[in-house]
């Protein structure tokens, strides 16, 4: 700013002239403004994922229980185990661990392994644990069935979850592979974030949500210790499954995982 006064000094009218100046509009840095749109048709697999979610939601008396549950020893089993990785023992994720467990935990819980007929009042419990894995294919959320969980060793649950997985995401699962299911487990990996809620896969009423590991301090014996931890986020069907008994079918699943080799012990 240059003064009127002597010099080039700022006077009081200077001052009184630049406060009554009105600004200047500012100037756009950037590019041109973006104004694409894209309209798409909902159709196909798309659009009956689309109404068998919403009708799901629309149903379903959903509620959500969160438990934390400490993956460090089954982690530490896994790596084990992977290091002798073959084309018949291949690599495990957590999920095959998480299969076994829902199995020997819906021993005590039938209620939570099962379909509600909520047209004709009639819930069918199973005492066969055919279990959906949500997969992420080029058409959308599917699920696979892995059938007969309840009869398959941990590398056979790790061997056909990739099979049935696979199958769905190429395109060339069959209808059996895709229905069926009597509860359903779905994981989004790494980036499973803190918390979900799942939908379930309406007509069972529960399904397991997967969230990542992180590694947190957790007090042990007198101090904090680095432990790797997740949650499960899971949601039951309050029209069948009490919220006590979700909740302690949870803990008994969490028990299993926290102490892994009770996975693998006949009762």
């Amino acid at each position: 700013m240059h003064g009127s006064g002597p010099a080039g000094r700022i006077t009081h009218p200077d001052l009184d002239a630049y406060i009554a100046r009105p600004p200047e509009p500012s100037k756009r840095s950037g590019g041109t403004p973006n104004e694409a749109l894209e309209t798409i048709k909902v159709v196909g697999m798309r659009r009956r994922i689309a109404e068998n979610m919403a009708e799901s939601a629309r149903r379903v008396a959903h509620f959500s229980y969160v438990e934390e549950v400490d993956v460090t020893a089954v982690e530490e089993l896994r790596a084990s185990l992977n290091v002798r990785a073959n084309e018949e023992r291949p690599k495990l994720t957590l999920l095959p661990f998480l299969i076994l467990g829902i199995v020997k935990a819906v021993v005590d819980f039938p209620q939570v392994n099962a379909h509600y007929d909520d047209e004709n009042n009639v819930i069918t419990r199973f005492g066969a644990v055919h279990l959906g894995v949500a997969t992420q294919t080029p058409n959308g959320l599917m699920v696979p069935v892995v059938r007969h969980a309840e009869t398959l060793s941990l590398h056979e649950c790790a061997r056909e979850m990739r099979r049935v997985s696979e199958a769905a995401r190429l395109g060339g699962a069959v209808r059996q592979e895709l229905s069926g299911s009597t509860i359903t487990l779905t994981s989004l990996g790494a980036l499973g974030g803190i918390v979900s809620t799942p939908i379930i896969n309406r007509p069972e009423v529960a399904i397991v949500g997967v969230n990542k590991i992180v590694v947190r301090p957790v007090w042990r014996d007198g101090g904090f210790v680095p432990r790797k931890v997740m949650n499960l986020s899971s949601s039951f069907d309050h029209r069948v499954v009490d919220g006590y008994d979700a909740a302690t079918f949870i803990q008994r699943l969490r028990a299993l995982i926290e102490a892994p080799a009770t996975l693998f012990i006949e009762e």
